[in-house]
């Protein structure tokens, strides 16, 4: 696979479900792939906050397709850490909102962003799953392994 990114950032709310579980599935193609990129991700919204944990029903849901999140790992603010958002060659972003929030952040600089869907060629968002029960997770987990890996044939040889 001839993929041209190196760091990737995937930004969502407060990056505790939709984020991480993005972050899961692009390591877990990185890997198969034998990609050399950097994978990290965080929150963009006014409650976005560093130190929260991953929900624990989004660690079910990808446990559930074999994939592992690491349960000590804690949400990063962004606009605490806009240190991330510079060195990210490619961010990928779960709703428009959230695209929108990073330009009124960062301003409309050159960086390729796109909201997952747009990276499948598709409109639309993947919706927050927060309070929808391991159900709502488990939506959320297949439409984002779907847009990932439509958007990924673009690189295929």
């Amino acid at each position: 696979m001839k993929f041209p990114y190196k760091d990737i950032l995937v930004v969502c709310s407060v990056n505790t479900a939709r984020s991480p579980m993005t972050v899961g599935f692009l390591k877990k193609f990185s890997a198969k792939n034998n990609s050399d990129i950097n994978i990290y991700s965080g929150g963009i919204s006014s409650n976005a906050r560093d130190g929260m944990l991953i929900s624990m029903d989004a660690i079910l849901a990808m446990k559930e397709v074999g994939i592992d999140l690491p349960q000590d790992s804690l949400s990063i603010d962004l606009k605490k850490h806009p240190t991330l958002i510079g060195k990210a060659d490619l961010i990928l972003t779960l709703t428009e909102k959230h695209k929108e929030e990073l330009h009124a952040f960062i301003g409309k600089d050159n960086k390729n962003i796109f909201t997952l869907k747009e990276f499948a060629g598709e409109d639309g968002d993947i919706e927050d799953p927060s309070m929808k029960g391991l159900e709502g997770f488990r939506k959320a987990r297949d439409e984002i392994e779907r847009a990932l890996l439509k958007g990924m044939q673009k690189f295929k040889n």
